[in-house]
């Protein structure tokens, strides 16, 4: 039998999702810092919010804290934050339009595939993928090496930003078309197993 004697946790009181919550209140901070050319502030405000998300989830499995909540805010404050601020790069004339075109394009598109989805055949868990971590830490590093380009003058960060620049090109295109693979496989499959498709 199982045991109901224990508090109910707020999922808004856990610990990780307060971290979680945290780095999303820093996006507005870090804008500012990089629209005010502050680019040492806006560099500090980049490494805090990468320790939350490194820490959100060991903190969750430490203290037993993981929730719904926290499955689903962990991955929206990551797109947010690094969409964002590809787009304030951009708009500042740091960050290639293409790359930031292809990131933002196609966090839209996951976002569309999985309404579509949802609506459709009911689905919403969607596990990310070796290619979507892969890219997600390809974005990191290239909105980092940015950043620090504005800082430091060094031939290393020069080959390490167009290296960071290509590799989130290519990952941001081979996840997103794995992405619509996998997406695509979920629906026929629960359209096989008759969970109502609408056509």
């Amino acid at each position: 039998m199982q045991d109901d004697s224990r508090p109910h946790l707020n999922p808004f009181r856990a610990a990780p999702n307060l971290l979680t919550l945290g780095r999303i209140c820093l996006a507005p901070f870090l804008v500012a810092a990089i629209l005010e050319r502050k680019f040492e502030l806006g560099f500090i405000l980049f490494v805090v919010a990468g320790l939350t998300d490194a820490f959100d989830g060991a903190l969750a499995r430490i203290l037993k804290q993981q929730t719904v909540l926290g499955h689903y805010l962990d991955p929206v404050a990551d797109k947010l934050l690094l969409s964002t601020l590809f787009l304030v790069l951009m708009h500042e004339g740091l960050m290639p339009t293409t790359v930031t075109v292809l990131v933002f394009g196609r966090d839209v598109g996951i976002l569309l595939v999985a309404a579509i989805l949802y609506a459709a055949v009911g689905r919403r868990e969607f596990q990310p993928s070796i290619f979507g971590k892969m890219n997600t830490l390809a974005q990191i590093s290239a909105v980092a090496a940015v950043l620090l380009s504005q800082m430091i003058q060094a031939r290393w960060l020069v080959i390490f930003r167009a290296t960071a620049l290509d590799a989130t090109i290519a990952l941001t295109v081979v996840s997103g078309l794995h992405y619509a693979w996998a997406a695509s496989r979920r629906g026929n499959h629960s359209a096989a197993n008759g969970s109502g498709l609408i056509k």
